[in-house]
Order: structure tokens, then C-alpha cells, then sequence
């Protein structure tokens, strides 16, 4: 994705990784000849990932929503036709239901190698996927002062986007599994405030003296700048396999980073939480999705997903009518409240095909392209 500079949030792009699988079974395929095909037949847009097993795709500098939405709805057909000519077809969904880890292979290339020599294991198991959305923050002042006010809503956007119920053929418990695995490396969650660019900077510096991380690309936060374009990254959500649900989620996550910076700018100070309840939160979040009940971090209870997730649109809404967005917005909102996450939707599914979870794979797969 390439962004240009400009005011906030006036340019968005979303990143998406995809499983790649057999057409016939629905089961994980290992097929680093997708990714050569989708790569020669879409250029920028689509690249390799740390696993065989997967390919990542990204739109186009956007500008709107109908702009997101229509480049997805391409690139997504382009994905998987390229897969289809190889026998495969694209899954979206933060865990693939019955795959084992066994099943892929790393990604030949420099950088995955060095995960590899690193992270050992945890980079051979890394058999998720998500969505991260790019939002343009010229300043880099801006944009770091701008995380420290995005750490309390985060968790509303992971329980929106879960769709990793199952792994390795297991029901989790979990709406989003993936955001649990995932915290095993230690250079995941969400950062504690920094206050200033330099803080950011130093941190950064030292993670590179002590040998975590090579660089800041190595950071997997859920909410980093990026180092090759003027954005802030949103990283925290399960690819969704509904195209309804990552608009939703682009348009939220667009709207935060523009909403903090505005903050941030005018010199509020971040909402004062803890590590311990930002950690908290994102787990309830992750556990529950939208079935249950999640913290609500502005007033330090538990609420109903809904009325957390709609009092979140509520201090959105002068920005989103001001991006022409509101009416879509909290339409989609309240169609993803009404039918549940992607994960609830997943286990009516395996329900009622008795346990077969080669139905939910294909029915992932089907709303993934619909």
C-alpha cells in the first residue's frame, strides 16, 4: 500500500491475510505456487507471508469507504481466481477451523529465516491471519501521541472483527483465538503511553541494542507507525471473512486514529489505564467477542458488547458525519450487533452440520468471494 501525506485520516489502505486452500476439501493446502501466481497476476497488490499457507493482499491508497470496499471486492476475486487455477481457494478468517501447524512450511526468504533464527518455533506455528489498516498521520509527533489515546478502544474493534473460534479442529471458547496465540511473541499487544515521538524512538533503540527486534517493522503491536509510509497501523483484528465487517472495521479504526489525533493535538491527556487493564480488556474481548459482556475502559465496569461498542459510535459520530460516513457506519454497526460475530456464526455452523468443520471451512470460504 502506498500513501501520500496530508490531513489526518484523509487517506486510508487496508492490509488482508488469506488461507490458502485445497478447492475440493477445504482443508489447508501448502502452496507457495498461489503466491507466485497471485503475485504475477496482481503485482503490489499481493505478496507472500511468513507461511506457505498463506497469502497477503493490500488495496490501494482509498480515500473513502466506497473506495475500500470496491477494492477489496476486486482484490479478493483476483486472490481467488489466482488460487483457483492451482486448485485452491481463499479462506478469510483469523484461524483456519481443523489446520494443525504441521501443515505449512515457512516462507523461503531472508527476513523469515531471521524469524526463524530468532522466535524458533513460534514462527513455524504462526497459523493466523488478520486485517491492519493504514491510516495517513503525516507527523510522526502526531501520530505516536496518538497511540497513547487509542490503548481504551482497541479491545471494542477485536471483539467486533473475531472469526478464530477453532484451532486445530478444537472450539477455543475463544472469538478470537488468534489474538491469544499471537501474544506468545513478545513484541505483541498494546504499547504502554509514550508521550512523545523520542520516547518511541529510544524504546525502539533500545529493543534493537538488546537484540528483540531488527528494526521497528519487527513490532507487532496492536497499533504501531508504520516505517515505510506515513500511517498509523491498526493492527488488531482477525482477517474477517464478511466484506461488511472490514469496511466496518476500516471506518472505525479511521475514525479513532483521527478522533485521538485531534486529542492529542489540542493536549488532552490519554485516558490514565493501567497495563494490567488494557491487557485485561483485549482479553475479554478476545474471549467473548460480541456474546458477552466487555470492559468498558472509559467507566471501568463491565457492560454489554452492544451498548460498549455503541457508546463508542456515540464519540465518533461528530467525525464520521463529518466524513460522510455515519449513516453506512452505524448501519453496519448494528448489523454486525444483530448477527453476532464471525465466530458465533462459525459455531451455528459447526452445530448444525453435527461437527464437521470441513462446512464451516467451506462456508468461510464462500463468504469470503461472495
Amino acid at each position: 500500500m502506498q500513501t501520500g501525506a496530508g490531513q489526518i485520516g484523509s487517506t486510508l489502505g487496508v492490509e488482508e491475510e488469506y488461507h490458502l486452500v485445497d478447492a475440493e476439501t477445504f482443508e489447508l493446502a501448502d502452496m507457495p505456487e498461489v503466491v507466485a501466481g497471485a503475485i504475477a497476476a496482481m503485482g503490489d497488490e499481493a505478496q507472500g507471508e511468513i507461511s506457505t499457507s498463506q497469502l497477503e493482499i493490500a488495496t490501494p491508497v482509498c480515500e473513502s469507504l466506497a473506495e475500500v470496499r470496491t477494492a477489496l471486492q476486486r482484490i479478493r476475486a483476483d486472490a481467488d481466481r489466482a488460487a483457483r487455477q492451482q486448485g485452491c481457494r481463499i479462506l478469510a478468517a483469523g484461524t483456519h477451523p481443523t489446520a494443525t501447524w504441521h501443515e505449512q512450511r515457512l516462507t523461503t526468504g531472508v527476513r523469515y529465516l531471521e524469524l526463524f533464527e530468532r522466535w524458533g518455533l513460534l514462527a513455524l506455528q504462526q497459523m493466523i491471519t488478520g486485517c491492519h489498516v493504514h491510516v495517513g498521520v503525516p507527523d510522526p509527533e502526531t501520530a505516536v501521541r496518538a497511540m497513547d489515546h487509542l490503548r481504551a478502544d482497541l479491545p471494542a474493534l477485536i471483539a467486533l472483527a473475531g472469526s478464530s473460534p477453532f484451532w486445530e479442529g478444537v472450539d477455543t471458547g475463544y472469538a478470537s483465538y488468534r489474538t491469544q496465540w499471537f501474544a506468545r511473541w513478545p513484541v505483541t499487544g498494546t504499547p504502554d503511553v509514550f508521550g512523545s515521538r523520542k520516547a518511541y524512538d529510544e524504546l525502539v533503540a533500545d529493543l534493537v541494542e538488546t537484540g528483540m527486534i531488527d528494526d521497528a517493522s519487527h513490532l507487532y503491536w496492536d497499533v504501531r507507525p508504520s516505517i515505510r509510509f506515513p500511517t498509523l497501523e491498526i493492527r488488531v483484528a482477525d482477517t474477517c471473512p464478511s466484506l461488511d465487517d472490514v469496511v466496518l472495521h476500516a471506518a472505525l479504526a479511521r475514525s479513532l486514529v483521527r478522533v485521538a489525533a485531534d486529542g492529542a493535538l489540542r493536549g488532552e491527556a490519554p485516558p490514565a489505564l493501567r497495563a494490567e487493564v488494557v491487557r485485561g480488556a483485549r482479553w475479554r474481548a478476545a474471549r467473548f467477542g460480541l456474546e458477552d459482556r466487555l470492559l468498558d475502559t472509559r467507566e471501568h465496569r463491565l457492560r454489554p458488547a452492544g451498548e460498549v461498542v455503541r457508546n463508542l459510535l456515540g464519540r465518533l459520530r461528530d467525525d464520521l458525519e463529518d466524513l460522510g460516513d455515519w449513516d453506512e457506519v452505524s448501519a453496519l454497526a448494528e448489523q454486525a450487533l444483530a448477527r453476532g460475530s464471525s465466530a458465533a456464526r462459525q459455531r451455528a455452523l459447526a452445530l448444525e452440520a453435527e461437527g464437521d468443520l470441513s462446512a464451516v471451512a467451506a462456508a468461510l470460504v464462500e463468504e469470503t468471494v461472495r
